[in-house]
């Protein structure tokens, strides 16, 4: 968990430079002049002022504008990741208040996304193929011929990464994934070993402690409250609690459409305001051939 938190925020603070996070900066860029590779992302001098020429890893100005709206427009599902959204600062090109679950789904699902046509392939190549290694790593079935398969093509990923991003990137988070899919081979899925659990149960004992002199009172004292009020949510049928509420998208007190074919009978329930828009000729085609396709009273037809 904490080798994919690690990683992806070393990329970010590569990709938008942010102070503290940025892998990229003067020493950096000695290291490649010490070690004379790389010339053109040497130090320049220009009389009593030095240049850092730009990075082919590092986003310009107008990229880390659209990569900031990328995850500023981001909407996922209830209970996929926390609000991303909510992170991100356009106007000052950063994020902050991400958590170790939300480097997680970054990196895993969104990064390849949000950089695919901000940067060059030899960058966005390598990167994709490390999120496709840990979404088969963490996948809640492990596959052993795939976990084969990604052991031998990691070596190759992290030397492309190599090959593009300074050597002071590589820390020995960055060397760990060699050792992952060997690890997961042994001990299995990586669910029933990551902390995501522990680390969100120590959070709500956390934030129990009134009294910081005597947390150990605080958090007792705050877990029986909890207790008792989860004790009465579950009894008391005539209160709404968290037990009997309906979920923000519950479809099922929705009015049902009326319809003859099956798939018009199911109850929905727009999100958000509504807007009316014509389909062109494309679209309600495809609309079509969907319905066509996914409803079983035409699939006697086909045969």
């Amino acid at each position: 968990m904490h080798i994919i938190k690690n990683i992806g925020e070393s990329f970010l603070g590569t990709f938008l430079e942010l102070q503290g996070k940025n892998k990229d900066n003067i020493k950096s860029r000695l290291d490649l002049q010490y070690m004379g590779i790389r010339p053109e992302l040497h130090m320049q001098e220009f009389g009593k002022r030095l240049h850092l020429p730009h990075a082919p890893y590092t986003l310009s100005l107008d990229s880390k504008h659209l990569f900031c709206e990328f995850f500023k427009e981001l909407r996922v599902p209830d209970e996929f990741s926390s609000n991303i959204s909510y992170s991100v600062n356009i106007k000052e090109h950063k994020n902050s208040g991400l958590k170790s679950h939300d480097y997680y789904v970054i990196l895993k699902h969104f990064l390849p996304l949000a950089i695919r046509n901000l940067l060059n392939d030899k960058i966005v190549d390598p990167i994709t193929e490390l999120s496709s290694f840990f979404s088969i790593l963490c996948a809640k079935v492990l596959d052993v011929g795939k976990l084969h398969e990604i052991e031998s093509k990691i070596p190759f990923t992290l030397c492309k990464l190599e090959r593009e991003f300074p050597p002071s990137f590589f820390d020995v988070m960055m060397h760990l994934p060699i050792h992952l899919a060997t690890e997961a081979m042994i001990a299995g899925p990586a669910q029933f070993r990551w902390i995501f659990l522990i680390e969100q149960q120590l959070g709500v004992l956390k934030n129990l402690i009134r009294n910081r002199a005597r947390p150990e009172a605080s958090v007792a004292e705050g877990f029986f409250a909890l207790e008792c009020m989860d004790l009465c949510a579950r009894y008391l049928h005539s209160v709404e609690t968290k037990y009997n509420r309906l979920e923000r998208n519950d479809d099922e007190s929705c009015q049902k459409f009326s319809g003859k074919l099956f798939v018009f009978l199911q109850s929905r329930r727009p999100i958000g305001v509504g807007k009316v828009r014509l389909l062109d000729d494309f679209e309600w085609e495809q609309a079509h051939s969907y319905i066509l396709k996914n409803t079983d009273e035409v699939q006697p037809y086909y045969q």
